[in-house]
Protein backbone atom coordinates (compact mmCIF):
# COMPACT_ATOMS: atom_id res chain seq x y z
CA UNK A 1 0.00 0.00 0.00
CA UNK A 2 2.79 2.47 0.60
CA UNK A 3 4.52 2.43 -2.26
CA UNK A 4 1.51 2.96 -4.27
CA UNK A 5 0.83 6.23 -1.72
CA UNK A 6 4.47 7.12 -2.66
CA UNK A 7 3.71 7.56 -6.19
CA UNK A 8 0.10 8.79 -6.78
CA UNK A 9 -1.14 11.56 -4.81
CA UNK A 10 -5.02 11.03 -5.30
CA UNK A 11 -4.72 7.33 -4.17
CA UNK A 12 -2.82 8.64 -0.79
CA UNK A 13 -5.16 10.57 -0.09
CA UNK A 14 -7.94 7.81 -0.16
CA UNK A 15 -5.38 6.10 2.61
CA UNK A 16 -5.46 8.47 4.78
CA UNK A 17 -9.48 8.20 5.11
CA UNK A 18 -9.29 4.73 6.35
CA UNK A 19 -9.90 4.06 10.29
CA UNK A 20 -6.97 3.64 11.88
CA UNK A 21 -7.82 0.37 13.29
CA UNK A 22 -8.01 -1.12 9.75
CA UNK A 23 -4.77 0.28 8.91
CA UNK A 24 -2.78 -1.30 12.15
CA UNK A 25 -4.82 -4.49 10.65
CA UNK A 26 -3.23 -4.42 7.40
CA UNK A 27 0.44 -3.75 9.25
CA UNK A 28 0.21 -6.82 11.49
CA UNK A 29 -1.12 -9.01 8.80
CA UNK A 30 2.26 -7.71 6.51
CA UNK A 31 4.28 -8.70 9.25
CA UNK A 32 2.75 -11.93 10.02
CA UNK A 33 2.90 -12.95 6.48
CA UNK A 34 6.91 -12.02 6.19
CA UNK A 35 7.38 -13.60 8.51
CA UNK A 36 5.73 -16.64 7.81
CA UNK A 37 7.47 -16.86 4.13
CA UNK A 38 10.88 -16.82 6.25
CA UNK A 39 9.91 -19.84 8.28
CA UNK A 40 8.61 -21.44 5.11
CA UNK A 41 12.07 -20.85 3.46
CA UNK A 42 14.22 -22.51 6.10
CA UNK A 43 15.53 -25.80 5.50
CA UNK A 44 16.18 -27.96 7.87
CA UNK A 45 20.17 -29.87 8.92
CA UNK A 46 20.81 -31.82 5.60
CA UNK A 47 23.09 -35.07 5.70
CA UNK A 48 26.01 -33.98 3.08
CA UNK A 49 25.90 -36.50 -0.01
CA UNK A 50 28.35 -37.19 -2.93
CA UNK A 51 27.79 -34.35 -4.78
CA UNK A 52 29.57 -36.66 -8.04
CA UNK A 53 32.60 -34.87 -8.40
CA UNK A 54 35.98 -36.50 -9.82
CA UNK A 55 38.33 -35.32 -6.62
CA UNK A 56 40.73 -37.79 -7.47
CA UNK A 57 43.37 -36.60 -10.18
CA UNK A 58 45.84 -38.82 -12.02
CA UNK A 59 49.51 -37.62 -11.46
CA UNK A 60 51.97 -37.78 -14.48
CA UNK A 61 56.00 -36.87 -15.01
CA UNK A 62 54.21 -33.82 -17.34
CA UNK A 63 52.18 -32.06 -14.07
CA UNK A 64 54.09 -33.15 -11.15
CA UNK A 65 56.10 -30.55 -10.52
CA UNK A 66 52.58 -28.14 -10.94
CA UNK A 67 50.46 -30.36 -8.93
CA UNK A 68 52.93 -30.45 -6.23
CA UNK A 69 52.80 -27.00 -5.93
CA UNK A 70 48.97 -26.45 -5.64
CA UNK A 71 48.23 -27.97 -2.69
CA UNK A 72 49.08 -27.47 1.13
CA UNK A 73 48.33 -31.46 1.78
CA UNK A 74 48.32 -33.96 -0.44
CA UNK A 75 47.32 -37.34 -0.83
CA UNK A 76 48.95 -39.82 -3.04
CA UNK A 77 48.12 -43.39 -4.15
CA UNK A 78 51.08 -45.15 -5.68
CA UNK A 79 50.07 -47.85 -7.37
CA UNK A 80 51.08 -50.60 -9.78
CA UNK A 81 49.59 -50.36 -13.50
CA UNK A 82 46.56 -52.33 -13.88
CA UNK A 83 45.65 -51.91 -17.65
CA UNK A 84 45.08 -55.35 -19.11
CA UNK A 85 44.07 -56.92 -15.60
CA UNK A 86 39.93 -56.75 -15.35
CA UNK A 87 40.49 -57.81 -11.05
CA UNK A 88 43.17 -55.93 -10.42
CA UNK A 89 41.25 -53.12 -12.57
CA UNK A 90 38.05 -53.06 -10.39
CA UNK A 91 40.12 -53.67 -7.09
CA UNK A 92 41.81 -50.40 -8.38
CA UNK A 93 38.32 -48.98 -8.69
CA UNK A 94 37.38 -49.30 -5.38
CA UNK A 95 40.27 -48.32 -3.88
CA UNK A 96 39.95 -45.11 -6.03
CA UNK A 97 36.23 -44.43 -4.83
CA UNK A 98 37.47 -44.78 -1.21
CA UNK A 99 39.86 -42.18 -2.11
CA UNK A 100 37.37 -39.28 -3.04
CA UNK A 101 38.21 -36.32 -0.60
CA UNK A 102 39.40 -33.48 -1.14
CA UNK A 103 42.83 -33.06 -3.13
CA UNK A 104 43.28 -36.46 -3.04
CA UNK A 105 45.29 -37.80 -6.08
CA UNK A 106 46.48 -40.94 -7.35
CA UNK A 107 50.04 -41.96 -8.80
CA UNK A 108 51.18 -44.66 -11.55
CA UNK A 109 53.83 -46.66 -11.19
CA UNK A 110 56.20 -44.75 -13.72
CA UNK A 111 56.44 -42.08 -11.55
CA UNK A 112 58.73 -44.09 -9.02
CA UNK A 113 61.86 -42.93 -10.75
CA UNK A 114 61.02 -39.28 -9.85
CA UNK A 115 63.04 -38.13 -6.30
CA UNK A 116 59.50 -38.72 -4.53
CA UNK A 117 60.32 -40.41 -1.58
CA UNK A 118 58.35 -42.73 -2.65
CA UNK A 119 59.61 -46.42 -2.29
CA UNK A 120 56.75 -49.27 -1.71
CA UNK A 121 54.06 -49.63 -4.70
CA UNK A 122 50.23 -50.00 -3.34
CA UNK A 123 50.82 -47.46 -0.64
CA UNK A 124 49.34 -44.15 0.30
CA UNK A 125 51.77 -41.37 1.12
CA UNK A 126 50.78 -37.80 2.49
CA UNK A 127 52.69 -34.45 1.99
CA UNK A 128 52.47 -31.81 4.06
CA UNK A 129 54.94 -29.35 5.25
CA UNK A 130 57.77 -30.84 3.17
CA UNK A 131 57.06 -33.72 5.29
CA UNK A 132 56.27 -37.53 3.43
CA UNK A 133 54.04 -39.57 6.00
CA UNK A 134 53.21 -43.11 4.89
CA UNK A 135 49.82 -44.47 5.72
CA UNK A 136 49.60 -47.57 6.79
CA UNK A 137 45.99 -47.97 7.84
CA UNK A 138 42.64 -49.05 6.77
CA UNK A 139 41.71 -48.02 2.94
CA UNK A 140 38.65 -46.49 4.25
CA UNK A 141 37.11 -43.16 3.50
CA UNK A 142 36.29 -42.01 7.27
CA UNK A 143 39.55 -43.79 8.47
CA UNK A 144 41.37 -41.43 5.75
CA UNK A 145 39.55 -38.80 6.51
CA UNK A 146 40.26 -38.37 10.63
CA UNK A 147 43.93 -39.35 10.06
CA UNK A 148 44.08 -36.03 7.33
CA UNK A 149 42.40 -34.64 10.02
CA UNK A 150 45.09 -35.25 12.45
CA UNK A 151 48.16 -34.65 9.69
CA UNK A 152 47.22 -30.92 9.33
CA UNK A 153 46.98 -29.94 13.26
CA UNK A 154 50.05 -28.65 15.07
CA UNK A 155 52.39 -31.06 15.98
CA UNK A 156 52.40 -29.89 19.83
CA UNK A 157 49.32 -29.03 21.71
CA UNK A 158 49.25 -26.56 24.24
CA UNK A 159 48.03 -27.53 27.56
CA UNK A 160 46.61 -24.35 29.45
CA UNK A 161 44.21 -25.22 31.48
CA UNK A 162 41.99 -27.63 33.67
CA UNK A 163 39.89 -29.06 31.35
CA UNK A 164 42.80 -29.25 28.68
CA UNK A 165 44.70 -31.01 31.45
CA UNK A 166 42.18 -33.63 32.54
CA UNK A 167 41.50 -34.29 28.23
CA UNK A 168 45.62 -34.97 28.34
CA UNK A 169 45.55 -38.11 31.24
CA UNK A 170 41.91 -38.98 29.36
CA UNK A 171 44.06 -40.05 26.24
CA UNK A 172 45.84 -43.18 27.66
CA UNK A 173 45.41 -45.72 24.11
CA UNK A 174 48.70 -43.59 22.60
CA UNK A 175 52.22 -42.51 22.88
CA UNK A 176 52.51 -39.31 24.35
CA UNK A 177 55.40 -36.09 25.63
CA UNK A 178 54.69 -33.25 27.72
CA UNK A 179 57.09 -30.68 28.20
CA UNK A 180 57.50 -28.17 30.49
CA UNK A 181 58.62 -24.10 28.78
CA UNK A 182 59.28 -20.57 29.08
CA UNK A 183 57.48 -19.93 25.52
CA UNK A 184 56.93 -20.84 22.34
CA UNK A 185 59.72 -18.65 21.40
CA UNK A 186 62.66 -20.80 23.72
CA UNK A 187 65.45 -22.18 21.68
CA UNK A 188 64.49 -25.67 23.89
CA UNK A 189 60.92 -25.80 22.65
CA UNK A 190 61.83 -24.93 19.04
CA UNK A 191 63.84 -28.27 19.51
CA UNK A 192 60.90 -30.13 20.85
CA UNK A 193 58.86 -28.82 17.95
CA UNK A 194 61.12 -30.04 15.65
CA UNK A 195 61.17 -33.36 17.18
CA UNK A 196 57.40 -33.50 16.80
CA UNK A 197 57.49 -33.01 13.11
CA UNK A 198 59.39 -36.30 13.00
CA UNK A 199 56.47 -38.29 14.48
CA UNK A 200 53.22 -36.27 14.00
CA UNK A 201 50.58 -37.83 13.81
CA UNK A 202 51.53 -40.71 15.43
CA UNK A 203 52.53 -39.64 18.32
CA UNK A 204 50.88 -36.98 20.40
CA UNK A 205 52.97 -34.35 21.92
CA UNK A 206 51.73 -31.83 24.07
CA UNK A 207 53.73 -28.33 25.94
CA UNK A 208 52.66 -25.85 28.84
CA UNK A 209 53.65 -22.88 29.49
CA UNK A 210 51.57 -22.60 32.86
CA UNK A 211 53.47 -23.12 36.00
CA UNK A 212 50.25 -24.01 37.98
CA UNK A 213 50.14 -26.74 34.89
CA UNK A 214 53.84 -27.69 35.11
CA UNK A 215 53.17 -27.93 38.81
CA UNK A 216 50.61 -30.77 38.54
CA UNK A 217 52.35 -32.05 35.87
CA UNK A 218 55.40 -32.43 38.12
CA UNK A 219 57.66 -30.97 35.30
CA UNK A 220 60.26 -28.91 35.65
CA UNK A 221 61.81 -25.77 33.32
CA UNK A 222 62.62 -27.52 30.09
CA UNK A 223 61.78 -31.14 31.23
CA UNK A 224 60.26 -33.81 28.66
CA UNK A 225 58.25 -36.62 30.49
CA UNK A 226 57.15 -39.44 28.21
CA UNK A 227 54.12 -41.47 28.54
CA UNK A 228 53.43 -45.09 27.32
CA UNK A 229 50.09 -46.09 26.62
CA UNK A 230 47.95 -47.27 29.99
CA UNK A 231 51.22 -46.64 31.64
CA UNK A 232 50.12 -44.77 35.19
CA UNK A 233 53.48 -43.03 35.56
CA UNK A 234 55.80 -41.40 33.04
CA UNK A 235 59.38 -41.57 32.34
CA UNK A 236 61.27 -38.77 32.38
CA UNK A 237 63.59 -38.40 29.70
CA UNK A 238 67.13 -37.69 30.82
CA UNK A 239 69.96 -35.22 29.98
CA UNK A 240 67.71 -31.48 29.82
CA UNK A 241 68.04 -29.57 28.08
CA UNK A 242 67.43 -31.64 24.71
CA UNK A 243 68.35 -31.50 21.25
CA UNK A 244 66.28 -32.60 18.46
CA UNK A 245 68.40 -35.76 17.98
CA UNK A 246 68.57 -36.49 21.66
CA UNK A 247 64.16 -36.54 21.67
CA UNK A 248 64.45 -38.44 18.09
CA UNK A 249 66.41 -41.22 19.42
CA UNK A 250 64.61 -42.00 22.81
CA UNK A 251 61.57 -42.35 20.95
CA UNK A 252 62.78 -44.64 18.60
CA UNK A 253 64.22 -46.75 21.43
CA UNK A 254 60.88 -46.63 23.12
CA UNK A 255 58.35 -47.25 20.08
CA UNK A 256 57.30 -50.31 20.83
CA UNK A 257 55.11 -50.23 23.82
CA UNK A 258 54.21 -53.38 26.15
CA UNK A 259 50.67 -53.01 25.79
CA UNK A 260 49.37 -51.37 22.54
CA UNK A 261 45.61 -51.05 20.64
CA UNK A 262 45.75 -51.96 17.22
CA UNK A 263 43.65 -48.89 15.44
CA UNK A 264 42.59 -48.76 12.06
CA UNK A 265 44.66 -46.03 10.94
CA UNK A 266 48.25 -47.60 12.07
CA UNK A 267 46.85 -51.62 11.84
CA UNK A 268 49.59 -52.64 9.47
CA UNK A 269 52.82 -50.44 10.41
CA UNK A 270 51.47 -51.97 13.84
CA UNK A 271 51.60 -55.83 12.65
CA UNK A 272 54.69 -55.55 11.01
CA UNK A 273 56.20 -54.46 14.51
CA UNK A 274 56.43 -58.61 15.14
CA UNK A 275 59.05 -59.93 18.01
CA UNK A 276 60.96 -62.63 16.40
CA UNK A 277 58.24 -63.53 14.20
CA UNK A 278 55.27 -63.95 16.54
CA UNK A 279 52.90 -61.33 18.29
CA UNK A 280 50.95 -61.86 21.64
CA UNK A 281 47.56 -60.98 21.07
CA UNK A 282 44.41 -60.11 23.14
CA UNK A 283 40.76 -59.36 21.67
CA UNK A 284 38.33 -57.73 24.22
CA UNK A 285 35.54 -55.25 24.21
CA UNK A 286 36.01 -52.24 26.00
CA UNK A 287 32.27 -51.72 26.41
CA UNK A 288 31.44 -55.44 27.48
CA UNK A 289 31.78 -56.37 31.30
CA UNK A 290 34.22 -59.48 30.87
CA UNK A 291 35.81 -57.34 27.75
CA UNK A 292 36.55 -54.48 30.65
CA UNK A 293 37.91 -57.08 33.51
CA UNK A 294 39.74 -58.79 31.26
CA UNK A 295 41.27 -55.25 29.69
CA UNK A 296 42.03 -54.53 33.50
CA UNK A 297 44.04 -57.58 34.02
CA UNK A 298 45.89 -57.15 30.73
CA UNK A 299 46.73 -54.09 31.96
CA UNK A 300 47.99 -54.32 35.15
CA UNK A 301 50.58 -57.02 33.62
CA UNK A 302 51.49 -54.71 31.20
CA UNK A 303 52.45 -52.58 34.12
CA UNK A 304 53.81 -55.23 35.82
CA UNK A 305 56.50 -56.01 33.48
CA UNK A 306 56.97 -52.97 31.75
CA UNK A 307 60.62 -53.50 31.98
CA UNK A 308 60.90 -56.27 29.89
CA UNK A 309 61.76 -55.32 26.30
CA UNK A 310 60.58 -58.71 24.79
CA UNK A 311 56.80 -58.30 26.02
CA UNK A 312 54.76 -56.41 23.68
CA UNK A 313 50.80 -57.53 23.72
CA UNK A 314 48.78 -55.79 20.77
CA UNK A 315 44.96 -55.72 21.86
CA UNK A 316 42.43 -55.27 19.71
CA UNK A 317 38.78 -54.36 20.20
CA UNK A 318 36.35 -56.27 17.76
CA UNK A 319 34.04 -53.37 17.83
CA UNK A 320 36.71 -51.62 16.04
CA UNK A 321 36.93 -54.50 13.42
CA UNK A 322 33.01 -55.44 12.93
CA UNK A 323 34.25 -56.79 9.27
CA UNK A 324 37.36 -59.03 10.58
CA UNK A 325 35.73 -60.98 13.08
CA UNK A 326 34.37 -63.37 10.97
CA UNK A 327 38.04 -63.76 9.22
CA UNK A 328 39.83 -63.93 13.16
CA UNK A 329 37.27 -66.21 14.34
CA UNK A 330 37.69 -68.43 11.23
CA UNK A 331 41.84 -68.00 11.25
CA UNK A 332 42.46 -68.63 14.66
CA UNK A 333 39.62 -71.13 15.67
CA UNK A 334 38.30 -68.92 18.56
CA UNK A 335 34.73 -67.57 19.68
CA UNK A 336 35.39 -63.58 19.80
CA UNK A 337 31.99 -63.53 21.44
CA UNK A 338 34.46 -63.76 24.45
CA UNK A 339 37.73 -62.40 25.81
CA UNK A 340 40.59 -64.13 24.29
CA UNK A 341 44.36 -64.03 24.28
CA UNK A 342 47.26 -65.92 22.43
CA UNK A 343 50.39 -66.41 20.26
CA UNK A 344 49.97 -65.30 16.69
CA UNK A 345 52.79 -66.38 13.83
CA UNK A 346 52.85 -63.63 11.69
CA UNK A 347 53.98 -65.53 8.27
CA UNK A 348 51.15 -68.35 8.64
CA UNK A 349 49.27 -67.10 11.12
CA UNK A 350 49.82 -70.43 13.20
CA UNK A 351 48.42 -69.70 16.86
CA UNK A 352 47.73 -71.13 20.55
CA UNK A 353 45.14 -69.46 22.44
CA UNK A 354 44.76 -69.73 26.22
CA UNK A 355 42.26 -71.95 27.55
CA UNK A 356 39.80 -70.03 29.31
CA UNK A 357 36.45 -71.05 30.62
CA UNK A 358 33.30 -68.73 29.94
CA UNK A 359 31.25 -70.22 33.02
CA UNK A 360 34.16 -69.38 35.03
CA UNK A 361 36.05 -65.55 36.27
CA UNK A 362 38.53 -64.31 33.99
CA UNK A 363 42.20 -65.55 34.92
CA UNK A 364 44.04 -63.69 37.70
CA UNK A 365 46.76 -61.74 36.60
CA UNK A 366 49.39 -63.87 38.33
CA UNK A 367 47.59 -66.76 35.84
CA UNK A 368 47.68 -64.26 32.64
CA UNK A 369 51.16 -63.65 33.72
CA UNK A 370 52.56 -67.30 34.28
CA UNK A 371 50.69 -68.17 30.68
CA UNK A 372 52.65 -65.11 29.01
CA UNK A 373 55.95 -66.04 30.66
CA UNK A 374 55.70 -69.26 29.23
CA UNK A 375 55.02 -67.93 25.57
CA UNK A 376 58.33 -65.95 26.03
CA UNK A 377 60.09 -68.96 27.14
CA UNK A 378 59.11 -71.07 24.58
CA UNK A 379 57.06 -73.68 26.28
CA UNK A 380 54.25 -72.43 24.63
CA UNK A 381 54.92 -71.81 20.72
CA UNK A 382 52.39 -71.97 17.76
CA UNK A 383 55.27 -73.80 15.90
CA UNK A 384 54.81 -76.73 17.70
CA UNK A 385 51.61 -77.64 15.83
CA UNK A 386 53.83 -78.05 12.69
CA UNK A 387 56.26 -80.09 14.64
CA UNK A 388 53.28 -82.32 16.05
CA UNK A 389 51.69 -81.99 11.75
CA UNK A 390 55.33 -83.36 11.02
CA UNK A 391 55.52 -86.05 13.13
CA UNK A 392 51.97 -87.09 12.18
CA UNK A 393 53.62 -87.42 8.44
CA UNK A 394 56.44 -89.36 9.85
CA UNK A 395 54.37 -91.91 11.54
CA UNK A 396 52.41 -92.11 8.43
CA UNK A 397 55.45 -92.51 6.38
CA UNK A 398 56.44 -95.35 9.00
CA UNK A 399 53.38 -97.05 9.00
CA UNK A 400 53.49 -97.45 4.90
CA UNK A 401 57.14 -98.73 5.11
CA UNK A 402 55.44 -101.56 7.40
CA UNK A 403 52.78 -102.09 4.99
CA UNK A 404 55.48 -102.51 1.94
CA UNK A 405 57.31 -104.86 3.79
CA UNK A 406 54.52 -106.86 5.29
CA UNK A 407 52.94 -107.30 1.53
CA UNK A 408 57.25 -108.14 0.16
CA UNK A 409 57.11 -110.85 2.85
CA UNK A 410 54.03 -112.21 1.87
CA UNK A 411 54.90 -112.32 -2.05
CA UNK A 412 58.74 -114.21 -0.73
CA UNK A 413 56.13 -116.87 1.28
CA UNK A 414 54.22 -116.83 -1.92
CA UNK A 415 56.90 -117.47 -4.28
CA UNK A 416 58.77 -120.17 -1.64
CA UNK A 417 55.26 -122.49 -1.53
CA UNK A 418 54.90 -122.37 -5.58
CA UNK A 419 58.56 -123.81 -5.54
CA UNK A 420 57.94 -126.32 -2.79
CA UNK A 421 54.94 -127.46 -5.47
CA UNK A 422 56.98 -127.38 -8.03
CA UNK A 423 59.64 -129.68 -6.26
CA UNK A 424 56.94 -131.94 -5.32
CA UNK A 425 55.83 -132.28 -8.51
CA UNK A 426 59.24 -133.18 -10.00
CA UNK A 427 59.58 -135.65 -7.28
CA UNK A 428 56.36 -137.27 -8.48
CA UNK A 429 57.58 -137.58 -12.07
CA UNK A 430 60.66 -138.93 -11.33
CA UNK A 431 58.72 -141.59 -9.47
CA UNK A 432 56.80 -142.27 -12.50
CA UNK A 433 59.38 -142.49 -14.78
CA UNK A 434 60.87 -145.32 -12.14
CA UNK A 435 57.83 -147.41 -12.17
Amino acid sequence: LTPICLRDNKRRSCVHQVPIAMKWGWVFLGVFLSLGTLSWGETGLEIPEYDGKDRVHDLTAKNYKSVMKKYDVMVIYYHKNVDGNRSAMKQFQIEELALEVGGVLKIRCFISSLSSGLDEVESIYIFADNEIIEYDGELASDTLVEFLYDVIEDPVENIDNERELKGFHNMDEVIKLVGYFKSEKSPHFIEYDDAAEEFHPFVKFYATFNPKIAKKLKLKMNEVDFYEPFMEEPVTIPGKPYIEAELVDFIEEHDRPTLRKLEPHSMYEIWEDDIDGEHIVAFAEEDDPDGFEFLEILKEVARENTDNPNLSIIWIDPDNFPLLVPYWEKTFHIDLSSPQIGVVDVEDADSVWMEMDDDDDMPTADELEQWIEDVLSGKIDPDDDDDEDDDDDDDDDDDEDDDDDDDEDDDDDDEDEDDDDDDDDDDDDDDDDDE
